[in-house]
């Protein structure tokens, strides 16, 4: 098994610096009035980053030919759709004022401009793969009405600004910024109205040196403040962690206490004082219901989670970056697939150790158990995105490229790690055997039922690394980028040990109560808690109304997935952690 997951991330690793090396040129050097590549990419609101649109669905001015880039797999699904443009920038050529095109701005133009201006809508280029932003206009508020009612006047930039900074031969920086002394009035409802659109180049010398380039986009998050609020979480969740661990085992060294006293009173009626979790030892180990599905969510929680630490290596040794195009895409598809040998092989062992048939039908249900959610909702998503014309609408082609590795990579190597797995299995011999007829379970007060402990189980984890939650949620949606992946780590593993520290406390209390039904409870309900608490995160975090449905839809299925990989992998680590703290006599530990 080893072996696999070493060749599995050896493999990645080879074919995500393909993809990276192929997206992304490395060391261009230029010479003066030189061509710099300079592509159009996307325009979309600032308060929505998710939602994009292709740079000329805006009537800008435009080439005789829109030529669109040939992209990687990961640039399609990161919604990135480059194209020629008309601005020309030479390396070293400074220009002032120069002509753009001249347009003439129908009526459904100016309005269309209005719509966006309205709604903070900005541009992005890449120039020399570097990435560049800027807005398109700029509204006023007056202290009149205006004839319509409206009290703001829209202004559309016609002069943009660039900036680029350059070491040597090398371009380092560049900055684009819309002069807003040099706007055109659009309020009105003109008929037509002709415009002119300029722009001018400026380039200054710097000692930045080119590997150091894309710093500038890391050194927000590294800012004193910033640092401090990090530190600030990670403090909480340890101490949060630690007091959690202390008092787990101080209620461990309790019961231990009471247990040996009891063995050492000498007393013959102990066994029928014995109370508690020595009443249910033959029905602890009784298989749980519907043995597949518990399988099946196990082993993709433990491939999720697989999948999780592999990227945070990536994010270590340099793979991922801001703004690299696609590299998160890239590497989520195929270091997913590339996993699947932990999905078949834990689903199949796992369910070999407590029953001999029905391991190939525990395989299948791991193939599907999040691919099927993930592309009913991305399927849901791609249609209302093509119907809004937006970027995250995907092509035919790169649908069928994902599907293809899925069917012939992550399919296989699921059934071949599954048959490696129950080739390979080990029988379970529990130390006491199970009952015939399972007890009864006492009456339960309302504390210890499963509402109660799921709100429980869920406070703690949430709480601990809500900090982060914040900057990973502005990550997903586009608003900033995460770019301490140490810190994200850290938080992520905190998660993982205090999911895994409540549930040994919490199934032991389950079981001290009599209540041997501990299987699914262990990790449906303590793993839907958590999740309950994330999800009201997010509705406190993001309330903004958004002007398109297509905003709405898009937050909330991107975060049912992101959900769903949270509750699955959580599981997996409480699951396996209890296992080998409490029940080390399964193989698997």
């Amino acid at each position: 098994m080893t072996l696999h997951l070493i060749a599995a991330f050896v493999v990645t690793l080879a074919l995500f610096a393909v993809d990276s090396a192929a997206s992304s040129p490395a060391n261009r050097h230029y010479n003066a009035g030189d061509d710099v590549p300079l592509f159009v990419n996307k325009v979309g609101p600032f308060r929505n980053p998710s939602e994009t649109y292709e740079f000329y669905e805006l009537p800008f001015c435009r080439p005789d030919r829109v030529i669109q880039t040939k992209q990687t797999l990961g640039e399609v699904l990161n919604g990135d759709r480059l194209a020629n443009a008309l601005y020309d920038l030479k390396f070293l050529e400074a220009k002032s004022r120069a002509t753009l095109c001249q347009k003439k701005l129908t009526q459904g133009d100016i309005r269309r401009f209005r719509e966006v201006i309205l709604n903070d809508y900005y541009f992005q280029m890449y120039y020399d793969d570097l990435p560049l932003w800027g807005f398109i206009g700029k509204t006023e508020e007056q202290s009149w009405v205006l004839e319509d009612g409206n009290k703001l006047k829209f202004y559309l930039f016609k002069h943009v600004n660039f900036d680029v900074l350059y070491n040597g031969d090398q371009v380092i920086e560049i900055n684009a910024l819309g002069d807003p002394n040099d706007a055109v009035d659009i309020t009105d409802d003109a008929a037509e109205l002709d415009v002119d659109f300029t722009y001018s180049v400026s380039w200054y010398e710097t000692s930045t040196v080119y590997q150091n380039r894309m710093a500038r986009y890391t050194r927000a998050s590294l800012l004193s403040v910033h640092k401090k609020i990090h530190w600030f979480s990670f403090v909480n969740s340890a101490v949060i962690l630690l007091l959690l661990m202390g008092l787990l085992i101080a209620f461990f060294f309790r019961r231990l206490r009471n247990d040996l006293r009891m063995s050492s009173s000498g007393d013959d009626e102990g066994e029928d004082k014995e109370v508690g979790w020595k009443y249910v030892h033959g029905d602890v180990f009784r298989h749980p219901q519907n043995m597949s599905l518990f399988c099946a969510f196990l082993a993709t929680g433990a491939q999720l989670l697989t999948m999780a630490f592999l990227l945070f290596v990536l994010a270590f040794v340099g793979t991922l970056y801001p703004y690299n195009r696609g590299a998160l895409c890239t590497s989520c598809v195929m270091v997913y697939a590339l996993t699947s040998v932990v999905g078949g092989y834990i689903s199949a062992s796992f369910h070999s150790q407590f029953e001999a048939t029905g391991w190939g039908k525990t395989v299948f249900l791991t193939g599907i158990l999040y691919l099927g959610p993930f592309f009913i909702t991305m399927s849901i998503l791609n249609t209302v995105a093509v119907s809004y014309g937006a970027t995250a609408g995907l092509p035919f082609g790169t649908i069928m490229v994902v599907l293809l590795i899925c069917v012939f990579l992550a399919f296989p190597l699921l059934i071949l790690s599954g048959i490696i797995g129950y080739t390979f299995r080990s029988e379970f011999q529990p130390p006491s055997a199970p009952k015939r007829h399972p007890r009864e379970i006492p009456k339960l007060g309302w504390y210890r039922k499963t509402l109660p402990q799921m709100l429980l189980a869920g406070l703690l984890p949430s709480s601990a690394v809500a900090l982060e939650l914040h900057s990973l949620y502005t990550t997903f949606w586009g608003y900033k980028i995460t770019t301490l992946p140490a810190i994200l780590f850290v938080s992520f593993v905190i998660l993982c040990l205090l999911t895994a520290i409540l549930s040994i406390g919490m199934t032991y209390i389950q079981l001290s109560v009599e209540d041997h039904q501990w299987w699914w409870r262990n990790g449906v309900a303590r793993g839907v808690a958590s999740n309950i608490h994330v999800s009201l995160f997010r509705i406190l975090l993001f309330q903004v109304e958004y002007e398109r449905y297509f905003a709405d839809i898009l937050l909330f299925r991107l975060h049912c997935l992101l959900v769903l990989w949270d509750f699955l992998d959580t599981w997996c680590s409480k699951f396996l952690c209890f296992l080998c703290v409490c029940l080390p006599d399964l193989p698997c530990c």
